[in-house]
């Protein structure tokens, strides 16, 4: 005899080199696979991420930010607080909320230009053949765009 699946809601701050490097597509990827509703966006102090699902999908996909985040990134801290469910479906990726003066967010160091951005740099089929700023959310000048 099956009883109803609980359902909670959690509001994760994320702090730390989480900005510019591929969080929040990754975030988005990590709750498909998990299994959770909700949002994520950047704002003044890193990414905030509402997330709502059976507690023990929520338990991964919480462990899972800080043990798989991509390679420029560095979770300083997650800070977690619960939230009433709002039984919304999907998960999307929203527009950054604007930090104004107080912004406390870090940015990645620049990094050396990857594997997979040498080969399109250097294969005369590709688009960005030589292009001489090629870089993406794994590699690149990220300090020194910002």
């Amino acid at each position: 005899m099956g009883g109803a699946i609980a359902v909670e809601r959690l509001r994760l701050r994320i702090r730390g080199v989480v900005q510019g490097v591929g969080f929040r597509p990754f975030v988005h990827r990590l709750a498909q696979r998990h299994g959770i509703a909700g949002f994520v966006l950047n704002d003044a102090d890193g990414v905030v991420v509402e997330a709502e699902g059976e507690s023990g999908a929520l338990a991964a996909f919480v462990a899972a930010i800080t043990a798989e985040a991509p390679p420029l990134a560095r979770v300083a801290g997650v800070e977690v607080a619960t939230l009433a469910p709002r039984f919304e479906p999907g998960f999307a990726i929203v527009l950054s909320e604007d930090g104004g003066q107080g912004r406390t967010t870090l940015v990645a160091p620049d990094a050396a230009t990857c594997d997979d951005c040498l080969r399109e740099l250097f294969d005369p089929a590709d688009r960005r053949y030589r292009y001489p700023f090629v870089n993406c959310t794994n590699c690149g000048p990220r300090f020194t765009i910002v």
